[in-house]
């Protein structure tokens, strides 16, 4: 009932403001300013702004919006606060290229402070000297591309373990059904691959049953509630709706529960740093072992005073959360929307099982990371995956620090920047050629690379606050999609035509599919 009430002030509030807003005279156009004229703008109501334009999608109402006002750059206002939408390559070069250095700071969200240990996490910590030593950490010593091959027999033995899971199911499903198949859930599985690579590679080992069963459950709580809709965030006088609506419990219910199970992995890496003192003390020992844990090398950086830079313990966990948020959900939607492409594509689908099969064959039982510089046209189905499906369709939030022109267009310091990659990756002026389509030889008889350099496809961003992981993701999803492709046969359940596979998706932060991705394997290998 107290949902109500508040609900319906909030809309009388828009209702009386409005009528008195639209009987106010015009504005006049941008275009009689001396000065550059600000981006294009939808019309906004009072108070709310562009909030009710925004939809379930916004990266899809962005994308619209931009072509119909025929606007690279359009401003918009979420509440109070003023949002510049990227909607093309060449104005995404300018914000991450031109201005990168003016664009690299961050907004504050309230929901991500309060799960996120004050945003000290490399993501979304502000820009300055914290977040250059936090990043100069992690690329050299987390995700360097040393660390990343180090762990190769991580990502190899838990796709055997996954195919292994796969064919457990098949054979136990034959046997009970007396020949018939069932359907297994890709979507689940991937998922679980992801989570117990990073969990072994952050902490040197998985949680999975017992009292840390519901960890992944965890996750997702997360992952939920930070895609969640915060009215503070926006209109901060209606931020009494959150209490009333119980989401500020829920968020300290979700901060409270990851904090006590970050807690103990911090009192684990502790217990083995103090009985390996050699590891705990020499700087060539933690930071040097290319097998060690992520949680040891930041505690070495915590508890080591001859480094330079010393990491607090709120700090820790929170870059030890950035690679969860970083390393789990992107993953498994990559694999997730790979193999739904594959299943949906069965041309894509036999071409990628001749190259898998001809060029692998039966040399392993399961495809080792040494083999993917053979496979080309793997390479091409991950990266049109990546460019119909980047994990993150709007990417990371920058803020401008200072007033600047972009485009041609004024635009004033404290304004939040969205960059839709799902937009430019879709864009008919860089992707002339049927760009809805999954057609992977489109990047036979092109250099175009997703890894920050062409603004044409940026689905882990660029410039200073561009994605210091993507050779970690890559590694997992390319090793897991060619086991999978090479080892069974795929087709949907029920006789459905792989043209018909429902590929929407779901609301969030992270886009993965709607509905889970089940479907029928048939060993091959």
């Amino acid at each position: 009932m107290v949902v109500v009430v508040a609900l319906l002030l909030l809309l009388a509030t828009v209702f009386t403001t409005a009528v008195s807003y639209y009987a106010l005279p015009t504005r006049k156009n941008n275009l009689q300013r001396k000065n550059p004229p600000r981006p294009p703008s939808p019309p906004k109501l009072p108070v709310l702004g562009n909030l009710h334009q925004v939809g379930k999608f916004p990266y899809r109402t962005f994308a619209r919006l931009a072509k119909q006002y025929n606007a690279p750059l359009m401003l918009f206002r979420f509440g109070s606060r003023p949002i510049m939408i990227v909607s093309t390559s060449e104005a995404a070069r300018e914000v991450m290229k031109v201005h990168d250095l003016i664009t690299s700071d961050k907004p504050t969200f309230q929901t991500g402070n309060r799960l996120l240990y004050g945003s000290r996490n490399i993501a979304s910590t502000l820009y300055g000297e914290y977040w250059r030593q936090a990043r100069r950490l992690c690329v050299l010593h987390l995700l360097s591309s040393r660390k990343v091959r180090a762990c190769c027999e991580v990502r190899e033995e838990e796709v055997g373990l996954l195919v292994n899971r796969i064919k457990q199911h098949h054979h136990h499903q034959h046997q009970r059904a007396g020949g018939g198949a069932t359907a297994v859930n890709l979507s689940e599985l991937l998922s679980r691959l992801a989570n117990d690579v990073i969990c072994r590679m952050a902490f040197g080992r998985k949680y999975d049953g017992g009292a840390n069963g519901g960890f992944r459950d965890l996750m997702v709580e997360l992952m939920s509630v930070l895609g969640a809709f915060n009215v503070g965030e926006f209109i901060p006088w209606l931020s009494w709706v959150n209490r009333v609506t119980g989401f500020d419990a829920r968020v300290d219910r979700v901060a409270r529960r990851f904090d006590e199970f970050l807690e103990g992995t911090v009192l684990e890496g502790e217990a083995r740093l103090e009985k390996d003192g050699n590891k705990s003390a020499d700087s060539a020992g933690v930071i040097g072992d290319t097998q060690a844990p992520f949680i040891d090398i930041l505690l070495h950086f915590q508890k080591d005073s001859s480094e330079e830079f010393q990491l607090e313990r709120d700090e820790v966990k929170a870059i030890i959360m950035d690679m969860f948020l970083g390393g789990t959900d992107t993953t498994s939607t990559l694999m997730e929307w790979a193999m739904s492409e594959l299943v949906k594509h069965p041309r894509v689908m036999k071409k990628l099982q001749e190259e898998l099969r001809s060029k692998i064959g039966r040399e392993n039982e399961t495809i080792c990371e040494a083999d993917l510089d053979r496979l080309d046209y793997l390479a091409l189905v991950i990266k049109e995956t990546i460019r119909l499906h980047p994990p993150i369709p709007m990417l990371s939030p920058r803020r401008l620090m200072q007033d600047t022109t972009m485009s041609g267009h004024d635009v004033s310091a404290g304004t939040m920047i969205l960059t839709n990659a799902w937009a430019i990756g879709r864009d008919p002026v860089d992707w002339p050629e049927s760009p809805e389509e999954f057609w992977p030889e489109r990047f036979l008889n092109t250099s175009v690379d997703f890894r920050g350099q062409d603004f044409q496809l940026i689905p882990f961003g660029a410039g200073r606050r561009g994605c210091p992981g993507i050779s970690f993701a890559l590694a997992v999803v390319e090793l897991a999609v060619a086991n999978l492709v090479r080892s069974f046969d795929w087709e949907l359940p029920d006789g459905v035509a792989g043209e018909d596979l429902d590929m929407s998706e779901s609301v969030g932060i992270t886009a993965h599919r709607r509905l889970p991705l089940l479907a029928l394997p048939t060993i091959v290998f």
